[in-house]
């Protein structure tokens, strides 16, 4: 009896050390992937950071606005700069192509309509700062200023995300040393 006593609790000792040392090694190795994990986010922080800085850099170029001047602009069919309405899960980024005619030319209107050099973007918020960067510098015509507006065609229900987006995109913006122009949302169009 008191060998199989003793049986028992060697058994049970060797059972307790060989568990141990699994969950040894199972923490080891969690420990090991959540600081590989961590490092890859650092990376992919660094990377968009660095993407994030170079884009800042191509919208330098691009002169800061002079104030009495976008402010002077009242509808949207006047607004030459691009215009960002923010929704609840997308950004319409709309740019509007200069007329490279010459100035003043008889039949510009009919050889090189508005509506034919304007194009809209939908784009994720993440997408934004590349796609203001690969503009070129004639669509800023007032400067490095950019019109926001809510979408007002946005459900009442998803108010609240299309705020939080509105708040990303102005933080965005900031970040990337470009203007905002708060554009009314229940002003003239």
């Amino acid at each position: 009896m008191k060998s199989l006593t003793i049986l028992a609790a060697a058994l049970l000792l060797v059972s307790t050390l060989v568990s141990c040392s699994r969950s040894a090694r199972h923490s080891a190795s969690t420990i090991e992937a959540a600081a590989a994990a961590r490092e890859h986010a650092l990376q992919q922080a660094r990377a968009a950071a660095a993407a994030l800085d170079q884009d800042r850099q191509e919208l330098e170029s691009i002169p800061l606005p002079s104030r009495n001047i976008y402010m002077a602009i009242h509808t949207r069919q006047s607004w030459t700069n691009p215009f960002v309405i923010v929704s609840k899960s997308t950004v319409n980024l709309t740019i509007l192509m200069p007329d490279n005619g010459p100035a003043g030319s008889p039949g510009s209107e009919i050889l090189r309509p508005v509506a034919a050099r304007r194009r809209e973007l939908d784009l994720r918020l993440s997408d934004l700062p590349e796609a203001l960067a690969a503009t070129p510098a004639s669509v800023w015509p007032y400067g490095r200023v950019i019109a926001v507006e809510e979408d007002p065609l946005e459900q009442k229900t998803d108010r609240a995300q299309t705020r939080r987006n509105l708040e990303g995109t102005m933080q965005m913006l900031n970040d990337l040393g470009v203007v905002i122009y708060e554009w009314p949302s229940n002003g003239p169009r």
